[in-house]
């Protein structure tokens, strides 16, 4: 988030009861002669079929026996014959508690959010459930989880939360001085070190975690810079920052000395960041065309750390917001 302050059906149709009782008659009497047809034929082709009694002229029985075959007429269904019903595997599933599974228990307990996904069956099984409310040991109010979701209208409780597991990206230029929550440090430490690799340049960190007492200031920076309705396009209030939980990171593009957030976007780091962010557990949180759903104007400088499983499947099904990912109501606007 942009919180570093930069220069400038219809009715079904009526079934036809009114219809000539003399018609449903003959329409009834004219089912039954077929069935009667359908039970002698299949009388005929039983007894013709069984094995012949022996005679004293075998050739001569199974010539005649194969003459009867050739001359009985199979009537031909009027229509398809209904399959015989599946038994529906998702509906098996989904009668599943995962929360009852020891391995997704354990991996709870022992704070391994990846883990924990893996135990649902990958991250589409674990996002539907958690969409269908069938995974209660998830709580996506949560900062203590990467799959935590804080927007508008789903502020921290306490407000005042701050992480524990706090570390600076090995590697990383933090031009704040901000770390991170040791997971997304990690990953960004890896992402930034293979863009190097890959020569698109150097990717700094402009800002990392902020504390409740930060936001608040920098809040109101901006309120003062662009009033109320322009600050909350483009930075948070204190207590509804995804900076708070630590798995929030604004990157900049650097050659020699680094550019501005707004600089990303059309630069080498910021288009290898659009395509491989994902790969590293990252995604763009703020995209464009999604401000009616996440509350903020477009940050292409504005990465999430959701871990590599999530960040796969929210790149490969095309997904633009959590909200949307999560079946969670947008997010326009704070309540109250």
């Amino acid at each position: 988030m942009a919180d570093v302050l930069q220069a400038g059906s219809p009715e079904p149709a009526a079934r036809h009861a009114g219809a000539p009782r003399g018609a449903r008659i003959g329409v009834g009497a004219a089912v039954l002669a077929v069935a009667a047809l359908l039970m002698g034929a299949s009388a005929t082709l039983t007894s013709l079929t069984a094995p012949a009694p022996a005679t004293p002229d075998g050739a001569a029985a199974e010539g005649a026996e194969s003459a009867a075959l050739s001359a009985v007429e199979v009537p031909a269904f009027a229509g398809p014959i209904a399959a015989l019903p599946v038994p529906e595997q998702t509906a098996l599933a989904a009668a599943v508690d995962p929360c009852a599974l020891p391995e997704v228990v354990s991996a709870l307990n022992a704070g391994e959010d990846e883990a924990v996904i893996a135990a649902f069956g990958g991250a589409e099984p674990f996002r539907v459930a958690v969409t269908e409310d069938r995974a209660p040991c998830v709580s996506l109010d949560d900062p203590a989880r990467t799959w935590m979701v804080v927007n508008k209208v789903r502020p921290y409780a306490p407000m005042s939360f701050r992480p524990t597991a706090l570390a600076m990206p090995d590697g990383v230029r933090s031009l704040s001085g901000g770390a991170l929550h040791e997971k997304s440090a990690a990953a960004l430490a890896t992402m930034a070190a293979d863009a190097r690799d890959a020569g698109v340049g150097e990717i700094a960190l402009a800002s990392g975690f902020r504390s409740f007492e930060t936001q608040a200031d920098t809040y109101r920076s901006h309120v003062a810079g662009r009033g109320v309705e322009g600050a909350d396009l483009v930075s948070a209030r204190a207590g509804f920052s995804e900076h708070q939980s630590g798995f929030a990171a604004d990157v900049v593009p650097c050659d020699g000395g680094c550019g501005t957030l707004d600089d990303l976007a059309g630069s080498s780091q910021g288009r290898w960041v659009h395509d491989n962010a994902w790969r590293y557990g990252w995604i763009v949180r703020y995209g464009e065309g999604m401000t009616d759903v996440t509350g903020y104007v477009p940050e292409a400088w504005h990465l999430r750390y959701v871990g590599p499983s999530l960040a796969q499947e929210y790149h490969e099904a095309g997904w633009e917001s959590l909200e949307e990912f999560f079946g969670l109501q947008p997010a326009p606007d704070y309540i109250g």
